[in-house]
């Protein structure tokens, strides 16, 4: 194994995303060779990686490739659709004492959310050991879709829909929200597709036009429908969902790469 990013190396193999691997590595939870891992450090073949007190990669494998050097067993690839319930995080931080979704799904294998949902929010969150495509799926730059319902709690009106389609100044953030797609689908519920993923993005859009989210729902993310997935339970993404998601990931790689 050439020299790799310590934390490219935890989301091979299937520790966390980068992203939660970067706060491991920040907060002095990931070991290598014996001393604590710092930002932006590179690991080799027979180097031993040590994450939050469990050896990396411990199932090894000798290969004619490799001489009979031992070689870390990189994980089957895993990709879960998750229907979240209210009250789960979606963090294996401490800071929450909340259920996480991890300890929801309870899954045989190593595997950590693709991206966030909030707290009080529920619906379709995606699961994988397959640290590459959870950084794809999350990239803000590649513009995939996610949908949602939502409800308030005054009466959804025509000015309303415009101004969330045309883009809203969150002040707290320093921005204003890319256009997006929205429709009123009941008095007081509309359907609402973003290209991007800001903090409590939706409930903040709302507030700021005056309006109180009561509950939200994710439904889906690119390709992937949540459909009629009972909450708090999850299903494998289908071989022809797989080829399609990752057709979009590739197409939306190169129209980034063309800017």
């Amino acid at each position: 194994m050439e020299e790799i990013r310590l934390n490219k190396y935890l989301s091979m193999m299937g520790v966390c995303s980068r992203r939660e691997a970067d706060h491991l590595i920040e907060t002095g939870q990931v070991q290598v060779d014996g001393q604590t891992a710092v930002m932006g450090m590179k690991v080799r073949e027979g180097q031993q990686v040590v994450c939050r007190g469990k050896l990396v990669g411990a199932a090894e494998q000798k290969t004619p490739e490799n001489g009979g050097r031992r070689k870390p067993a990189r994980p089957r690839p895993v990709l879960l659709m998750v229907n979240k319930p209210r009250g789960i995080v979606c963090t294996t931080s401490q800071k929450d004492r909340a259920m996480n979704i991890v300890e929801l799904v309870q899954y045989p294998e190593r595997i950590y959310p693709a991206g966030r949902l909030d707290k009080d929010s529920e619906g379709l969150i995606l699961m994988t050991n397959q640290g590459e495509l959870a950084n794809q799926v999350m990239r803000a730059g590649n513009g995939h879709e996610k949908e949602y319902v939502v409800t308030v709690d005054r009466p959804v009106t025509a000015a309303f829909i415009r101004q969330m389609e045309a883009g809203v100044w969150l002040e707290e953030l320093g921005v204003t929200t890319r256009p997006c797609r929205a429709r009123a689908t009941g008095v007081r519920e509309f359907q609402i597709i973003l290209t991007q993923g800001l903090n409590r993005q939706i409930r903040r859009m709302c507030q700021a036009l005056g309006y109180h989210v009561q509950s939200l729902k994710r439904v889906r993310i690119m390709n992937l429908r949540l459909g009629g997935l009972k909450t708090g339970t999850y299903r494998n993404v289908t071989e022809e969902e797989y080829r399609e998601l990752i057709r979009l990931l590739q197409e939306s790689e190169e129209g980034e790469e063309s800017r």
